[in-house]
């Protein structure tokens, strides 16, 4: 048996990128030159890492089951840092342990009414059980497509807002078009290759980078796309290249179309923001007041937007000013997403503090701290209802997504938590509104995705995939789900089946 220096760190990579550490994993590949090392990352399965570590550790405790005279004994299982402690290993071998048993011991559960606390009425504990799909709930196999292409994790996918072509973005240095639309050619994918031109190259080659982040413009006629190769890209719905946006100094976080469609938005590792003329592809400007990576940005209208960094900090920024508006500090880690409501008012943010914000452009100081949450929030949404909305008599709800495996419903007027959705198991990395409002979806790293009432907070639907879930979109119509998957999978859900 034999390995390298580069395999390892590759394993650890692929760890960090599929555990949602994006930016650490980032880091880490460069100090450690990934992009070096000849490893076909494409044929390396998700959770390598993991599946390796496991069997290490199925093997020491099978060492240990192994009394001197060779008769079997049963042992405790071994904690992995037990596993490494030679002292600890010691001891579990002199230890006199009974014969191995058949018996289970069964827990009772917490009470939980379908998956969902309701805090508004006392509710509150967070654990349970392992899911358990109710039989009555799981969304049938024919109601799914499953789509296959990629040749790795699946980090991104959205819906156009036209027609039903879903886009997704992925690690294989592609991003690719699927057409869901009824008609021969359902379940077609368009390969859209990011491609750089090399030095001493004559033909543009595969740029092995990730492609982390894409949006449709509001006419559904232009995707952009953007890439750990450092550049933007906007193709139309054909796959063909309109434009390459080439300014930022390293990987690109975030993307968005302003809502008319005229201007581009983008962050980057290299700490700017930059807006880009979508019909000519210059930069417009470019904003550098962040001293860290910026991770997210999001227009308030068409020339103002926010951005949030591991600097902690949030600047509310707009087009031909040489300052931020307003700069927002309070929390104390990094901030992974930010959003504004419908209608411009409340900013949201979310950070690895485990806290959620909202601030308002009327004062410094947050509007609301909302703190539940037991690890970091990974992302947030706003609920396409209240003032300036299509459902503009529904209340306005924001819905949090956490590595703690639940997802929160937040009363924004009164700051306050009114659902804890706790059926998932793993970290959830993203949730989604239908267009009507009245549903929510999430889907986790435990490979489900689940929709949820949110008049009832009851769980409606589930679907356990092949790959834990990075990202969940309903289409313009609300019948249709769209997830993206660690296991290079894109699946489509079809409510109308």
């Amino acid at each position: 048996m034999s390995f390298t220096t580069d395999e390892v760190n590759y394993l650890i990579y692929r760890y960090l990128k599929e555990s949602g550490y994006i930016h650490s994993a980032f880091t880490f590949g460069v100090e450690s030159n990934i992009s070096e090392a000849n490893i076909d990352g494409a044929s390396v399965p998700a959770a390598a890492l993991l599946t390796i570590i496991q069997k290490g550790l199925q093997y020491t405790e099978a060492e240990l089951s192994i009394a001197e005279d060779g008769s079997e004994r049963g042992i405790e299982q071994l904690s992995l840092i037990d596993a490494v402690i030679p002292e600890t290993l010691a001891g579990k071998r002199q230890e006199k342990v009974s014969p191995p048993s058949n018996s289970m011991v069964k827990v009772k559960p917490e009470p939980l009414v379908n998956g969902t606390v309701d805090v508004a009425h006392g509710g509150g504990n967070n654990h349970v059980d392992p899911m358990e799909v109710d039989g009555t709930l799981e969304i049938p196999e024919s109601r799914v497509k499953v789509l296959r292409g990629h040749e790795s994790e699946v980090f991104i996918c959205a819906w156009n807002p036209a027609k039903d072509l879903l886009a997704s973005g992925s690690g294989d240095s592609t991003a690719r078009i699927w057409n869901l639309m009824e008609g021969a050619d359902y379940g077609s994918q368009l390969v859209l290759k990011h491609c750089i031109q090399k030095v001493g190259s004559e033909v543009p080659v595969p740029s092995n980078k990730d492609v982390t982040s894409l949006d449709w413009n509001c006419s559904g006629s232009n995707l952009a796309t953007g890439s750990y190769d450092g550049f933007a890209r906007i193709w139309s719905t054909d796959g063909q290249l309109a434009s390459t946006l080439g300014q930022h100094k390293g990987p690109i976080f975030a993307l968005k179309w302003n809502k008319e469609g005229k201007y581009i938005l983008s962050a980057g590792v290299d700490r700017t923001t930059i807006i880009w003329d979508a019909a000519t592809g210059q930069c417009k400007q470019q904003f550098a007041f962040h001293s860290a990576p910026a991770l997210d940005v999001d227009w308030r209208d068409n020339v103002s937007f926010a951005s949030c960094s591991t600097d902690q900090c949030i600047h509310v920024c707009q087009l031909n000013y040489d300052k931020p508006l307003k700069t927002f500090q309070g929390h104390k880690n990094e901030v992974n997403a930010i959003k504004w409501d419908p209608s411009g008012e409340l900013l949201a943010s979310c950070s690895d503090d485990m806290t959620l914000k909202l601030w308002s452009m009327r004062q410094d100081r947050c509007v609301h701290d909302l703190q539940a949450h037991g690890k970091e929030i990974y992302t947030i949404k706003w609920s396409p209802t209240g003032p300036r909305t299509n459902n503009p008599n529904a209340n306005l709800y924001l819905a949090s997504a956490s590595f703690d495996s639940t997802v929160r419903l937040w009363d924004v007027e009164r700051g306050v938590c009114v659902r804890t959705l706790t059926r998932h198991t793993e970290p959830v990395y993203s949730v989604a509104f239908s267009p009507c409002g009245r549903y929510l979806a999430s889907g986790s790293f435990d490979r489900c995705v689940l929709i949820w009432s949110i008049q009832t907070g009851q769980l409606i639907n589930t679907y356990r995939g092949s790959g834990g879930i990075f990202e969940v979109c309903w289409n313009s119509r609300g019948d249709k789900v769209g997830a993206s998957a660690s296991d290079g999978t894109v699946c489509v859900i079809d409510f109308r089946k």
